[in-house]
């Protein structure tokens, strides 16, 4: 299969399985969404639900969250992992916003990657599934996957984000970005599928027998 069909494949099969396609972080505005982004590097988007609630009983706004202390962010977080890294990142951005930006979230890519603890993969997320602005997030299962496709090299994740795009039209973007996650969940695991398993892999690739080799990002 040329790797024009594997794309229109891939797209056609991932619309037919995931038609909506909800946000998986449960947050109630901007901020809240900033927050649970930051929350889930290295977590499981199941754990930051279960952690947020408590933290956004306290504060649910830069100006509440300022107003916390580390420990007390800490103290609640501290199940997401890297727990004194995120919650200080969390009161120091949350005290920026409130100087710099009258307590909202800023709706650049410039300006979220200027924040502390916020990378371009979690200013993609806040871009895409917040705004609404067309971006691509690479998460483990997006750059796993995309090299057991056939759609990128997998060098790193920035040159598979790249690659992506240029392969999938902008308006697809926010959509197949979580597409690919949910099936990378379901189906293409990192243990339950090696490339030759799940439908999209047998189907694009029927002859290959060995175990796709993916290099991590």
């Amino acid at each position: 299969m040329k790797k024009n069909d594997r794309v229109q494949f891939i797209q056609d099969c991932l619309d037919k399985e995931y038609p909506t396609t909800p946000i998986p972080l449960t947050h109630g505005n901007m901020f809240e969404l900033l927050v649970s982004v930051l929350l889930s590097a290295q977590c499981t988007d199941e754990r930051v639900n279960q952690v947020t609630p408590s933290l956004f009983s306290l504060a649910n706004n830069p100006k509440k969250m300022s107003q916390l202390s580390k420990d007390d962010i800490y103290k609640i977080i501290k199940p997401c992992g890297l727990g004194p890294q995120k919650s200080k990142a969390i009161l120091n951005l949350s005290k920026i916003l409130v100087k710099d930006y009258q307590s909202s979230v800023p709706e650049s890519f410039e300006a979220l990657e200027s924040l502390p603890g916020v990378g371009h993969k979690t200013a993609s997320v806040v871009m895409s599934q917040g705004f609404g602005h067309p971006a691509f997030p690479v998460d483990t299962h997006i750059h796993r996957l995309a090299q057991r496709w056939g759609l990128t090299n997998g060098r790193s994740v920035t040159q598979t984000e790249k690659d992506l795009k240029k392969l999938f039209p902008i308006d697809s973007w926010n959509k197949l970005h979580l597409q690919i996650i949910f099936y990378g969940r379901q189906y293409c695991t990192a243990r339950g599928c090696d490339g030759t398993k799940c439908y999209i892999c047998k189907t694009c690739y029927p002859k290959r027998r060995n175990p796709k080799k993916t290099k991590k990002s």
